[in-house]
């Protein structure tokens, strides 16, 4: 997978994405990233970025310029219509694990990170663009919400964890939260491992998990509940 981003911060963005998970995707050449500062595609000798918005209210809006030239630049040698251009807002769908899923199976993606009150609209008349929200709260920019999905989309890619079972049974892969886990050692200050983990009977272990899973669904996302029980009736 091909990842690009187009940042006009792009320092918040260079330590994550070469730590964890993101730096072994980009070892094992699971992901191939490339981070496009912003400010590289202006034109003026203050490398402005922003300006007022039209219609006067508080704060800036980023200029479409530099957005367009940086998508033309990158699509001078990738095939526009085989990317996925994503941008983080507030308005956009909300960020499940199976949009997760979805992305993680793309080819290429592109990433443009908003800042201040957002883009200049008129960008989407120039490109398909899929708005993506990570939650109903608000962030300073969208690199923290770009480095959010990055981060989810890697660990699914082929031969980045080890164990992919692993990632494909954490929190939300099937509408349920994750079971509880333990490690040694078995026994802490008078509170101990559950029996049923220690047993080696893997059917009932199996079993005990599911059954976890569901109960803390039910008591802390009864939303993802009530949608868990609807796909296995």
């Amino acid at each position: 997978m091909r990842i690009d981003i187009v940042s006009g911060f792009p320092k918040i963005l260079e330590q994550p994405l070469n730590e964890s998970i993101i730096k072994m995707g980009r070892r094992k050449q699971a992901v191939d990233i490339h981070i496009h500062d912003l400010r590289d595609f202006t034109t003026d000798k203050h490398r402005t970025i922003d300006d007022y918005p039209y219609g006067g209210g508080p704060g800036m809006v980023l200029k479409i310029e530099p957005f367009y030239r940086a998508l033309q630049q990158i699509f001078e040698n990738q095939d526009v219509n085989k990317a996925h251009i994503v941008m983080p807002s507030p308005r956009g769908r909300v960020l499940t694990q199976s949009i997760v899923t979805e992305l993680s199976i793309k080819d290429h993606l592109v990433f443009l990170c908003g800042h201040y009150k957002g883009i200049d609209e008129r960008i989407h008349e120039f490109y398909k663009i899929d708005e993506i929200s990570i939650g109903d709260y608000i962030l300073s920019s969208g690199e923290v919400a770009t480095l959010v999905m990055v981060d989810a989309i890697v660990r699914l890619l082929p031969g980045v964890i080890k164990d992919i079972n692993s990632a494909w049974t954490d929190s939300f892969s099937d509408d349920l939260l994750d079971a509880p886990y333990y490690t040694r050692p078995e026994e802490f200050m008078g509170k101990r491992v559950p029996e049923v983990l220690l047993s080696g009977n893997h059917q009932k272990i199996t079993e005990w998990r599911q059954k976890m899973r569901e109960k803390l669904t039910k008591t802390r996302r009864p939303d993802l509940y009530e949608k868990y029980l609807k796909s296995i009736k």
